[in-house]
């Protein structure tokens, strides 16, 4: 079976907010091998919204919905399904309860227009909603020509959305798919995305089960590997050849699994394993490497201080960065780098320090020191490790290559001193 997502909503069209739940749903759909080939969006029209569920129901045979459940007179997204459908509204004492219950909670009048959202279409099995006053619901159904729909129908807020997705949808939908999808990810660093890709570009042609796609961004370039199988178990026993011969080609110093893909987990991982501390000191990345390393849950044991030093006065009173050493390399400079690593690992008491100085621009370059040269280093047991780079793109795609090359830099030192 095939599903298509359809998400309700002027304020994405007008890029208010982002489409996020079409990403949660089309994840969780293709864990359980149903595929998505479209995802739609429209906004609050009556009109435009009847017209998108016939399209979308025209080509799959599962259409999820999202937003348009409010008590407004423009939430009419059970309305457009049950006129699909040729099906009446009707009401749900239970839902209306749950509307009344919630309203309890805030200690709030129910306003007369909530009575809305206890109508659903004909035959729904309803999904209560522990998060909000709308429930969901789930309808299946024959079309005018006889084949058998299913049109589900979830809440707009993601905090709402995906408990419903996770415990209901998902549970619901299993009994159409015998089968399972797994993947893993692989993380390429110092190689571009083109050249990546050549390196393997025999296995990607044939491939059959699993398959392989890449994507680039912040400076490292991702492999997902997939496979299709009945459980896990059989799903990892096709990738674990591939993903062997894709690290040979690659090289095991540039080339390591992260289920999520971020690079920042993998030090972290590394850290907690190993019993390890790290300090930061941040110039042009200005916290951004602290914030990524923090992300990762339990990495209090390991993280120590992070030192935001943009200005040379901050480097030289935080770091003591020296005085000569600024007037002769500049702010900007391997020498640079070097005494804001050892600076952050000494003054905090860290195994490992870790630094980024460069030009982010758009301006301040110069013929010898363009926007977007980067200096990182790495201090770790009385060694330095330097890595100079030159980045392109905007400030922000800068900075984050930065952050991406000092937190691969500080992996490497680790895995190679053991």
């Amino acid at each position: 079976m095939n599903a298509e997502i359809l998400c309700i909503g002027s304020e994405l069209l007008h890029g208010d907010i982002v489409n996020t739940n079409a990403q949660y749903i089309s994840k969780k759909l293709a864990e359980i091998a149903i595929d998505v080939h479209y995802q739609t969006v429209v906004g609050d029209n009556p009109e435009r919204m009847k017209s998108a569920f016939g399209i979308c129901f025209s080509r799959a045979d599962i259409v999820i919905c999202t937003g348009g459940l409010g008590p407004t007179q423009d939430d009419i997204t059970k309305e457009a399904l049950a006129e699909y459908f040729g099906i009446e509204m009707v009401y749900d004492e239970g839902s209306y309860e749950h509307v009344k219950e919630m309203y309890r909670h805030f200690r709030k009048d129910i306003p007369h227009n909530n009575m809305r959202q206890a109508y659903f279409p004909e035959g729904s099995i309803i999904l209560n909603n522990p998060n909000g006053t709308a429930n969901a619901c789930i309808y299946r159904g024959k079309t005018g020509e006889g084949s058998h729909k299913i049109g589900i129908l979830l809440p707009g807020p993601p905090k709402e959305m995906q408990p419903l997705m996770d415990s209901e949808v998902i549970p619901y939908l299993k009994q159409f798919s015998d089968w399972v999808v797994y993947g893993e990810k692989l993380i390429v660093m110092n190689i571009g995305e083109s050249a990546a890709e050549e390196m393997v570009l025999d296995i990607i042609k044939s491939q059959t089960n699993p398959t392989i796609a890449s994507f680039a961004g912040a400076g490292r370039v991702i492999f997902r590997i997939t496979a299709k199988a009945e459980n896990i178990e059989k799903c990892r026993e096709l990738i674990d050849p591939v993903k062997d011969e894709l690290i040979r080609r690659f090289g095991i110093e540039n080339a390591y699994l992260v289920e999520s893909g971020n690079v920042e987990d993998k030090v972290a991982q590394l850290l907690l394993e190993r019993n390890l501390t790290v300090s930061v000191a941040e110039s042009l990345t200005g916290g951004l490497v602290a914030s990524r390393l923090i992300n990762y849950p339990g990495i209090s044991k390991s993280f120590l201080e992070g030192f935001v030093t943009y200005s040379n006065e901050a480097k030289m009173r935080a770091l003591n960065v020296r005085r000569e050493t600024l007037e002769n390399y500049g702010a900007v400079s391997e020498e640079t780098a070097r005494e804001m690593a050892y600076g952050a690992a000494f003054f905090s008491g860290s195994d490992i320090g870790a630094s980024t100085t460069g030009i982010a621009g758009p301006d301040g370059g110069s013929k010898e020191k363009p926007v977007g040269l980067v200096y990182v280093c790495v201090y770790y047991d009385g060694k330095y490790e330097v890595k100079c780079i030159h980045a392109t793109g905007t400030r922000d795609t800068i900075r984050e290559r930065a952050a991406t090359a000092v937190l691969d830099l500080v992996r490497k030192c680790i895995e190679e001193r053991g």
